[in-house]
């Protein structure tokens, strides 16, 4: 166990090694991003400030918690953007060309690799910025700032992006069933797209159904809000772990058979 830990950790510093220097040989692939991230980031936060200027309240929320969630959504897509969706996209494709066969013959498991081969620096921008909103919304709020309160919201950070990259690994995982994975992505755009602009207090009957359970991107950024302002309680942090934890064992399910289902495009 240490020394398949230990080896993973060797193939993760070279990988992320590897991925600097490619992008450092065309500087502009590198410093590129961080002024269209930076500058699609504004683009949205302006959208947002338009569209909740004139609300009051979106289920039981005011204007300041609105802020954390939208902050908190985009923090969580930003660490994605930065660690591991450029990898994680290319699933279909290497499926589709053959291209999966190097990535199965490795010693080292095929998954460490997507994840975090495609690494994108350019995506930090947005989680600083992301950051920034955050402090902004606890500050427009007067939320007490105890270590006890960040740690509580930190952790629920983690288990939320956890179950983010698993959403990921899921849907793209599909591809090795089926031909094209094009509608699954389309379904993922657009949840994600309405949950970074509701929260999922606005969820109710069968949507909070899908939002909350089938499709979590509900829960996501709604529970370290919650824990952050208090309105978390033990039913709520044993439900978010148990979507987690769920989604964990879903993961691996799907990942695994579909390589047993995998045949090489070459063959």
């Amino acid at each position: 166990m240490i020394k398949n830990m230990k080896k993973n950790c060797k193939v993760l510093r070279e990988l992320i090694l590897l991925r600097f220097h490619g992008l450092m040989v065309f500087r502009l692939d590198f410093f590129g991003p961080f002024f269209v991230d930076g500058s699609l980031f504004v683009i949205q936060l302006m959208a947002f400030g338009a569209v909740y200027a004139n609300v009051d309240k979106i289920g039981g929320w005011g204007i300041g918690e609105m802020i954390l969630y939208i902050g908190t959504f985009s923090l969580l897509n930003a660490v994605s953007m930065t660690i591991c969706f450029f990898g994680l996209n290319g699933i279909p494709g290497k499926v589709q060309s053959g291209e999966l066969d190097l990535y199965l013959t490795k010693p080292v498991s095929p998954l460490l690799r997507l994840t975090f081969e495609n690494i994108s620096p350019g995506s930090i921008p947005l989680v600083l910025m992301s950051i920034c909103i955050i402090v902004y919304g606890a500050g427009h709020l007067q939320v007490e700032v105890t270590g006890r309160a960040v740690a509580a919201y930190l952790f629920w950070v983690a288990l939320m992006e956890i179950l983010y990259y698993e959403m990921e690994v899921i849907i793209r995982s599909i591809s090795l069933y089926i031909i094209s994975t094009a509608r699954m992505e389309q379904l993922e755009d657009a949840g994600i797209t309405l949950c970074m602009k509701l929260p999922g207090i606005a969820f109710y009957g069968v949507y909070k159904v899908i939002f909350y359970l089938l499709l979590p991107y509900g829960i996501m950024a709604t529970l370290p809000v919650q824990s952050l302002v208090g309105e978390m309680n033990l039913g709520l942090a044993l439900y978010g772990i148990f979507v987690v934890f769920l989604f964990s064992l879903l993961t691996g399910v799907v990942w695994k058979n579909g390589l047993r289902h995998y045949h090489s495009a070459s063959s």
